[in-house]
């Protein structure tokens, strides 16, 4: 993973660099990590991610001509585009596509957008279930609304950023990327209602606790463009409706045998089991949290797991190895993070045995010829901010 440390510094290099001019400002939002709750947002449940200290930074100034141009340290690439082009979905393309989403709910949604040059730069891993994507929408949009000085509170972004993301990128995300990266706290977990949108910060102290969560990339490739993503969510839809119900969320965990014995179909029976077992334990999760007992989130984290291998079938040899490996060390939980089909795992350790944890899911990967896997130790840190 890139150096975190200087990411903000390369940003403004980066925005010297490319218009010969200092930026009037950084901003900067974090990739996130789910710590329990998958594939339940969508379904107008619960989630508790938090955020990242990796982070996209964006450096940014206003644009003379009105216009929005926009590079990238990863690609190297300058892209420019003006009111006309970014009037419809599709014609911006690629990564530039979600800073010009951006750009189109924010005037969709009635707000004078200030023409802008940007440069961003990022250590939010690509395609590894981080987040890398909602983090650059909510830099980029924490930078539109302070340049423009635009009256959009906090908790309505997320909201905007996700319109950005389905609408104009055409990836059917819930509201738990967007809602993490613009609305966490240093040190808390993020308890979402997906429905309401009303967020509860709950503490999630590792350090005091002497834990750590130990993130491990998979380095199996994250496709939520395969269509899998999609499938899923319609296959929650559809179920819903046979059950007469708005969304999965209101299928209670007491009448989840009652639902399931009114679907027919086996397949649906198991995505719908999945969710509303899911929504279970981040209730429960965060009922452990509150009263302290950090440690015993773990067998929760395991259990989420399982459900997505067997009921949601969303995992892959490598994640499935990781989080067997991570639990034959000593990991007191472990799941796969992310929407599925690749992407990262995380395992709750005590914090003297992340290293010892690390190096079993190595060795396991090794013993199966997989790429070596990456890992990392993260705390919960803030959401998007103005750095300068």
């Amino acid at each position: 993973m890139t150096d975190r440390l200087d990411v903000a510094v390369r940003a403004a290099a980066g925005f010297r660099t490319v218009y010969a001019t200092p930026p009037a400002g950084r901003w900067a939002a974090p990739g996130r990590v789910n710590l329990i709750g998958e594939h339940t947002d969508y379904n107008d449940g619960f989630v508790l991610p938090f955020a990242l200290p990796l982070r996209t930074v964006v450096a940014a100034a206003p644009h003379p001509a009105g216009r929005w141009t926009v590079w990238s340290e990863l690609t190297g690439e300058t892209v420019d585009f003006g009111p006309d082009e970014v009037a419809a979905p599709g014609r911006i393309t690629g990564w530039a596509a979600y800073v010009a989403g951006v750009v189109w709910a924010l005037r969709e949604a009635g707000h004078p957008v200030p023409g802008a040059r940007l440069a961003v730069a990022s250590d939010v891993p690509l395609g590894a279930g981080l987040s890398s994507s909602a983090a650059l929408e909510a830099a980029v949009l924490a930078a539109l609304v302070d340049l423009g000085g635009l009256d959009l509170p906090a908790e309505q972004r997320p909201r905007l950023a996700q319109r950005a993301e389905n609408r104009y990128v055409g990836a059917p995300t819930g509201i738990m990327d967007q809602s993490a990266a613009i609305r966490c706290r240093a040190g808390h977990a993020l308890f979402l209602d997906c429905r309401t949108e009303q967020v509860t910060h709950i503490p999630f102290d590792l350090d005091a606790d002497g834990l750590a969560v130990l993130v491990i990339d998979s380095r199996a490739p994250h496709r939520h463009a395969d269509g899998e993503y999609a499938d899923r969510r319609a296959s929650c839809e559809q179920a819903a409706a046979l059950l007469g119900v708005t969304a999965l969320r209101d299928v209670p965990a007491d009448g989840l045998d009652d639902a399931l014995a009114r679907l027919v179909d086996e397949e649906a029976r198991r995505r719908v089991r999945h969710v509303v077992t899911e929504n279970q334990r981040v209730l429960d999760s965060v009922a452990l949290l509150r009263a302290g007992r950090s440690r015993q989130i773990g067998g929760l984290l395991t259990a989420s797991h399982a459900s997505m291998r067997d009921d949601f079938a969303i995992t892959v040899p490598e994640v499935d190895t990781a989080v067997e490996a991570a639990l034959a060390a000593g990991a007191l939980g472990a799941r796969m993070t992310g929407g599925g089909f690749g992407g990262c795992v995380l395992a709750l350790v005590e914090a003297a045995q992340a290293d010892q944890v690390a190096a079993a899911v190595t060795a396991a990967y090794a013993d199966r010829a997989f790429t070596p896997p990456t890992h990392t130790t993260v705390t919960p840190a803030p959401g998007a901010t103005r750095l300068d």
